[in-house]
C-alpha cells in the first residue's frame, strides 16, 4: 500500500471524528434546577400568630453542619446512653448504612470506566489451513501480552454518569442521616412517654391507696352502723375502677417498652427500663435559633442530591445522541511454538481507534431522553413536596409548643385548686359535715387534673423532640457552627 493509499484510507475516521468534535462544541448541558425547587422559603418562621421576634434569617443548603448531641438537653444519663445505643445497633441505621456503602461503591465503578482499561491475555489456538512450509497443515498459534482500551469522553457521558453516582451517594448519606435523626427522635418520644407513663401509674396507684383507706373506714363505720351500705358499694366500685385504669397502664408501659428495645436493637423479652424518680428536663427553645437549621434537614438535602443525580442523567442521555470513540492498543508475543514465543522476533502490536454511532435505533434513544426528563420532572417535584412538608412539621410544632405551655399553666393552677379541694372534703367527710358523693367527686377531679398535666407534660416533651428532629437536629450545633 502507498502514501497515497494510506491516506485514503484514514480520510473517512479522520472526518468522523473531525465531525465528532464540532457535534461536541454543540452539545449543551440539561438545565440547572433552582435550589429549593420554586418553593419561596419565609424569612423566619411564625412560631404563633404572635409572633413578631426577629432572629430567623433565610440560608443556604447546610446538610454538612453537626446535628449534635442534642438529647444532652434532657439531662437524662439514661435517655443518653440509649439514644447512643440505638445509634449502632438499630437495624434501620444499619441497613441506611449499608445502602450508601453500596451507592459509593457503584460511584467508584462509575469513575472507573473514565480510567484506562488494561488487562493480560494469552492463549493458543489450533487452527487448520494454515499455510506453512510442508503445505496447508494444521497449526497451533501461542499468543502472550496485553491489551488496552480508552473511552474518549469528548461528550461528557462518562462523566455525567459518574456525577450522576455521586449524588447518588450524596443522597444515601444524608438519608443515613435522617434515618438516624428519626430512630434518636423515636427513642426520645418513646422513653419520655414510657417514664410519664410510669409516673401516671403512680399518681393511680397512689389514689388507689388513698381509696383502698377509705373504703376501710366506710366499712368501719358500716359495722358500727354510722354509714350505709350504699357507701360501701360506691367506693368499692372507686376501688374497682382505679384498678383496672392500673392495669390499663401497665399495659401501656409494656408495649413501649418492647417498642423501645426494638429501637436500641435488643431483645424485647429480655429488655428491662426501672422506674426512675427523677424527672427529664424540658429544653427551653431560644428565640433566635436561625433559619440554617432548617437546611441541615438531611432529607431536604437528600431530595436535592436526588434532583441533581437525575440532572446529570438527563446529560447522559443527551450525549448519547452522539459517537462513542474508544482507543485501542495491544501488545506481546505471537508464535506457532511455545519455545519461540518471548523471542524477540515473535513480537506484535497494534492500535485503533473505533467509532460506535447508531444511524437508526427504533427511536430508543429519544425515548430514554424523554424518560430521563421525567424522572428529573418528578424528583424536582418530590424536592418541593419535601421542602413544603418540612416548614409545615417546624409550624406545627412551634405552635404546638405555645399552646402547650399556656395549657400546661392553667393545669397547673387546677391541680393546686383540686388538690385543696380534696383535703378541705375530706376533713369534712371525716366530721359528718359532706356526704361521700362529694369527697369522691373532689378525688376525682384531683386525680383527673394531674393526669391531664402529666399527659401535656408528655405531649411538650413529645413537641420538642419533634421540632428537633423537624429542623434538623440541635439549635445549639447551629449556633455553633454559625
Amino acid at each position: 500500500m502507498n502514501a497515497m493509499q494510506r491516506i485514503r484510507s484514514l480520510a473517512l475516521p479522520l472526518s468522523a471524528l473531525m465531525a465528532a468534535l464540532v457535534l461536541a462544541g454543540c452539545a449543551s448541558a440539561p438545565p440547572t434546577v433552582a435550589e429549593h425547587a420554586g418553593v419561596a422559603v419565609p424569612a423566619r418562621f411564625s412560631a404563633g400568630k404572635d409572633a413578631a421576634a426577629p432572629g430567623w434569617t433565610t440560608a443556604a443548603p447546610a446538610e454538612a453542619q453537626p446535628r449534635g448531641t442534642w438529647w444532652l438537653a434532657f439531662a437524662d444519663p439514661e435517655l443518653s446512653a440509649l439514644v447512643e445505643r440505638a445509634g449502632q445497633a438499630n437495624t434501620d441505621v444499619q441497613a441506611a448504612a449499608a445502602r450508601l456503602a453500596e451507592a459509593r461503591a457503584l460511584l467508584r465503578s462509575a469513575d472507573a470506566q473514565r480510567q484506562p482499561q488494561i488487562g493480560a491475555a494469552g492463549g493458543a489456538v489450533r487452527q487448520a489451513g494454515a499455510n506453512t512450509a510442508n503445505g496447508l497443515q494444521p497449526a497451533t498459534l501461542v499468543t502472550a501480552g496485553l491489551n488496552f482500551s480508552y473511552e474518549a469522553d469528548l461528550f461528557g457521558r462518562l462523566s455525567r454518569a459518574s456525577e450522576a453516582a455521586r449524588e447518588d451517594a450524596n443522597a444515601r448519606e444524608a438519608l443515613l442521616q435522617s434515618t438516624r435523626l428519626m430512630v434518636q427522635a423515636d427513642v426520645a418520644q418513646t422513653y419520655l412517654q414510657l417514664r410519664s407513663l410510669q409516673a401516671e401509674r403512680q399518681l393511680v396507684e397512689q389514689s388507689l391507696a388513698a381509696y383502698r383507706e377509705t373504703l376501710k373506714l366506710i366499712e368501719r363505720r358500716y359495722r358500727a352502723g354510722d354509714a350505709a351500705e350504699l357507701d360501701v358499694a360506691r367506693m368499692q366500685t372507686e376501688v374497682s375502677a382505679t384498678e383496672a385504669e392500673t392495669l390499663a397502664l401497665e399495659r401501656q408501659q409494656a408495649a413501649l417498652t418492647h417498642a423501645l428495645a426494638v429501637l436500641v436493637g435488643d431483645v424485647a423479652t429480655n429488655f428491662t427500663l426501672a422506674s426512675s424518680a427523677a424527672e427529664a428536663t424540658l429544653p427551653v427553645i431560644p428565640q433566635g435559633v436561625p433559619a440554617t437549621v432548617l437546611a441541615r434537614r438531611p432529607d431536604v438535602a437528600a431530595a436535592q442530591a436526588s434532583v441533581l443525580a437525575a440532572q446529570a442523567r438527563v446529560g447522559v442521555a443527551q450525549a448519547a445522541w452522539f459517537p462513542a470513540i474508544t482507543l485501542t492498543g495491544n501488545g506481546g508475543y505471537a508464535s506457532p511454538e511455545l519455545g519461540d514465543l518471548f523471542k524477540w522476533s515473535a513480537r506484535s502490536w497494534g492500535i485503533g481507534a473505533l467509532l460506535s454511532l447508531p444511524v437508526f435505533d427504533g427511536g430508543q434513544r429519544a425515548a430514554q431522553e424523554e424518560g430521563a426528563r421525567a424522572r428529573l420532572e418528578a424528583a424536582v417535584a418530590a424536592q418541593r413536596g419535601q421542602v413544603l412538608a418540612a416548614l409545615r412539621e417546624v409550624e406545627d410544632q412551634l405552635s404546638a409548643l405555645r399552646l402547650l405551655a399556656g395549657q400546661a399553666q392553667v393545669l397547673g393552677q387546677a391541680v393546686q385548686s383540686s388538690e385543696r379541694a380534696t383535703h378541705l372534703s375530706d376533713v369534712r367527710y371525716r366530721n359528718g359535715l359532706v356526704s361521700q358523693l362529694e369527697l369522691l367527686d373532689a378525688r376525682r377531679n384531683e386525680l383527673r387534673n394531674r393526669r391531664q398535666a402529666l399527659q401535656v407534660r408528655t405531649a411538650q416533651y413529645t413537641a420538642t423532640v419533634a421540632l428537633i428532629r423537624a429542623l434538623g437536629g440541635g439549635w445549639d450545633a447551629a449556633a455553633k457552627a454559625g
